[in-house]
């Protein structure tokens, strides 16, 4: 398997609708149809115009996307929030932690970045990928999501302070 980590292109966009429209994707996602991904997709373009967004490629085909939401506001720069997806077929294989191991080496060196945060839903099996890199949860909202069928899905915030030297050594 050769796994190739990259900055992100406009030509990448089509994955995060394909991939994000994938059944098992969207479940875990706050997005509940093709237009509101489409929203997030035309989105997720502004982070790639930025540079603040990863592709990662397994022999040559997309299976990962990744993107930091850079702060304009001076007071905000020092923190950012982000989001990771992994196509069904590459889960498990250790790719969701190149990718975030990527993304947190962009944070810091690129951005500056001091806390990187995310939101999860309860019961998402990528929770243990954010525990095993070191995310703690600093707090829940209860029955944030409300699913079609009417039942409610609680959100699960993260967070892990970066440190250059927790990366490679350096200092």
């Amino acid at each position: 398997m050769n796994i190739t980590i990259r900055g992100s292109i406009p030509e990448d966009k089509d994955f995060v609708l394909d991939c994000m429209m994938e059944e098992d994707v969207m479940k875990w996602m706050p997005m509940c149809n093709e237009n509101e991904v489409l929203e997030s997709q035309r989105n997720w373009l502004v982070f790639i115009k930025m540079g603040c967004a990863l592709t990662v490629e397994v022999d040559g085909k997309i299976a990962a996307m990744a993107n930091l939401y850079i702060q304009t506001s001076i007071k905000l720069q020092k923190q950012s929030l982000f989001v990771i997806v992994v196509k069904g077929d590459y889960r498990g294989k250790g790719i969701g932690t190149k990718l975030l191991d990527a993304l947190t080496i962009l944070a810091i060196e690129k951005y500056k970045i001091e806390l990187l945060h995310l939101e999860v839903y309860a019961n998402n099996p990528a929770i243990r990928l954010y525990e095993r890199a070191g995310f703690k949860r600093y707090g829940i909202h209860r029955k944030f999501l409300k699913l079609e069928d009417g039942s409610y899905q609680d959100k699960i915030l993260m967070q892990k302070k970066l440190e250059l030297r927790q990366l490679d050594g350096r200092t």
